[in-house]
């Protein structure tokens, strides 16, 4: 009797499951005239954390508030391409429908509300929250951030560290599927930028919420990151896992310190060739 054949388990390509967050050959307009994004696309799987790194004037910034629909805001808007999350498409919706979807995005320089205390910033972050049940989920930002229960005045008052502790815990009172982190390391001593790292990391290990985060610190990025994409120009010129790119020569010499004073561009490196995935 012949054995039955044996047929391979393994997903392919084709069945393999679609990421959670899809950046299609994006080009964004300011003003009607001043093209920022230049053909970008991404991808970020479901539970991972990828880093999006550059130089300022990138257009990492520019990226997220395309993502979470905050560009109407800035006389912004996307021209071309798509962005799919969750398998449909969102450019184009209103921010709060967005937050509703399960994206939330913490902004550079916290935009805590300075007047308000920390437990009435977190409520504010389950705003577009139906049940009315977040007691719990405080005690549960507690955990990860003990310092903002026992700071009951105003958050204006919080140190840097403290404000980006609770902008973070403000984004996790949504319930997100999703949080777009843009420069979390920005005024933060070396000690308070490992500590902040860390807990990302843990958040995303603990609760399973995806991440894409924004950052110039490439090195404390790629610590926490699985992936990255490098961006010049509002271009991506470089993606891989975070091993490769840490170990890769040319990002080793222009983002992570190897060149001091002499970092530039990619654009003159004869070893460089930008992606054509997507275009």
């Amino acid at each position: 009797m012949e054995a039955a054949p044996q047929t391979d388990s393994r997903p392919s390509a084709a069945t393999a499951p679609a990421p959670l967050l899809s950046v299609r050959n994006i080009e964004v307009v300011y003003d009607d005239v001043i093209l920022v994004l230049r053909g970008l696309s991404l991808e970020v799987p479901q539970g991972a954390i990828v880093a999006l790194l550059g130089a300022n004037g990138a257009g990492k910034s520019t990226t997220l508030k395309a993502i979470s629909g905050l560009l109407k805001t800035e006389d912004g808007e996307v021209t071309r391409g798509e962005i799919v999350f969750d398998g449909e498409r969102i450019d184009g919706t209103d921010p709060d429908k967005i937050v509703r979807r399960g994206i939330f995005q913490v902004m550079e320089g916290r935009r805590i509300v300075s007047d308000m205390t920390s437990l009435e910033n977190l409520r504010l972050g389950a705003f577009t929250r139906s049940d009315r049940n977040v007691a719990a989920d405080i005690e549960m930002v507690y955990t990860y951030f003990p310092r903002l229960k026992e700071r009951t005045g105003l958050a204006g008052y919080l140190s840097g560290g403290e404000q980006q502790m609770l902008a973070i815990g403000r984004a996790l009172m949504a319930r997100p599927k999703m949080i777009l982190m843009d420069e979390p390391s920005m005024g933060l001593s070396p000690l308070l930028v490992k500590e902040v790292f860390s807990i990302i990391k843990q958040i995303n290990r603990d609760l399973g919420v995806t991440i894409l985060l924004v950052e110039q610190n490439a090195r404390a990025a790629l610590s926490v990151a699985s992936h990255g994409y490098i961006m010049e120009q509002g271009k991506v010129v470089l993606d891989g896992t975070a091993d490769e790119l840490r170990d890769n020569e040319d990002v080793k010499e222009f983002y992570l310190g190897g060149a001091g004073d002499q970092r530039k561009s990619f654009k003159n490196l004869k070893s460089f060739k930008r992606r054509k995935r997507w275009l």
